[in-house]
């Protein structure tokens, strides 16, 4: 029996808290850390969806973090 994971719908921020410096403002210093848990244990249970869009807005700004958004995408699109 082939199951169908769920879909879930990506936008820039969940990618700018997964890959930014730990902020020294606690509660987004939360968020990120969430974000981070979120990415490594529970997307991969999802068919995660990221639109051109938000892969345009990913690799905006400093060349070196706009790297590393775009490397997290990749990597989650190959799962």
């Amino acid at each position: 029996m082939n199951i169908m994971k769920a879909r879930v719908y990506i936008e820039t921020s969940v990618v700018s808290y997964l890959k930014s410096r730990i902020s020294s403002d606690l509660v987004v210093a939360a968020h990120q850390e969430l974000t981070r848990r979120w990415w490594s244990e529970r997307a991969p249970r999802f068919e995660v969806l990221i639109s051109e869009l938000v892969e345009r807005e990913a690799s905006a700004g400093d060349l070196a973090a706009a790297g590393e958004r775009l490397e997290a995408i990749a990597a989650r699109r190959k799962n």
